[in-house]
């Protein structure tokens, strides 16, 4: 029975590690595979709106590796977070002649968590970058971003790897998860173990995207790579990149 799409693709969050986003999906075009429906959360919808819009992976490489698309800053007064988020909502606005989800190349699911319901929820509509914006920031790292008088947060609070708005509608989904859970035996700073902590909570529905995934990829090592050094985008592309171009595709 033919669904909606024919391939759907999920990007969980993971900061710089998005990176490797970058590479996988620039695997899968080698293979003639593109997404017809992309569900993405945190640097996940950052990549995917890119990708959405049109843009390609070695495109979207080169905007990422100036920097300032991860610039934040933390001389902003600790009121509701220790940093803003300087350059994403800049270079959205810049790099994508498109302000609202709905208009995007392709349907997009940006997954975002509302700190006033305590509920996850999925925009597939709305202003692109306020939305991406918001499935970006971390909480306490980052402040809130207020849509529609609801304060929202890092979609990978609740769900990280955000297959639930396609799960029912794709013959085939491909899920790329950079933010698995190692061991791991030190911790430099306090931020560290504030992600540490946060992942942790984040990958508890691994199991459900693992279930109605066709390919499930967790690019091995990817876990040892710091989620805010810009310094190792080139290997994060290759790890991704290598993941894909080494498995086989039946569909």
């Amino acid at each position: 029975m033919n669904k909606k799409y024919n391939t759907g693709l999920v990007l969980s969050g993971g900061g710089t590690r998005g990176f490797a986003h970058l590479g996988a999906i620039a695997a899968l075009y080698e293979k003639g595979i593109r997404p017809d429906v992309i569900s993405g959360t945190s640097v996940g919808a950052i990549v995917g709106a890119f990708i959405a819009a049109g843009k390609s992976p070695e495109e979207i490489m080169k905007i990422f590796e100036t920097g300032w698309l991860f610039k934040y800053t933390n001389l902003h007064i600790p009121v509701d977070g220790l940093m803003k988020l300087n350059g994403l909502r800049e270079v959205i606005q810049k790099e994508i002649p498109i302000q609202r989800i709905e208009d995007l190349s392709l349907p997009f699911h940006i997954s975002v968590s509302n700190l006033n319901t305590g509920a996850v929820e999925y925009k597939n509509s709305g202003p692109l970058d306020k939305t991406v914006l918001a499935s970006s920031s971390i909480p306490v790292l980052f402040s809130p971003v207020d849509l529609d008088g609801q304060m929202y947060v890092d979609g990978g609070l609740l769900d990280n790897i955000p297959v639930e708005p396609i799960k029912n509608d794709c013959n085939n989904i491909i899920t790329v998860n950079i933010s698995p859970i190692n061991p791991r035996e030190k911790f430099k700073n306090l931020v560290q173990i504030a992600l540490r902590t946060f992942y942790m909570s984040v990958n508890a529905n691994m199991n459900i995207a693992r279930k109605h995934s066709t390919v499930y990829i967790e690019p091995k090592g990817i876990d040892s790579y710091d989620i805010f050094n810009l310094s190792r985008a080139n290997e994060l592309f290759e790890l991704g990149y290598n993941c894909i171009r080494n498995r086989h595709f039946s569909f």
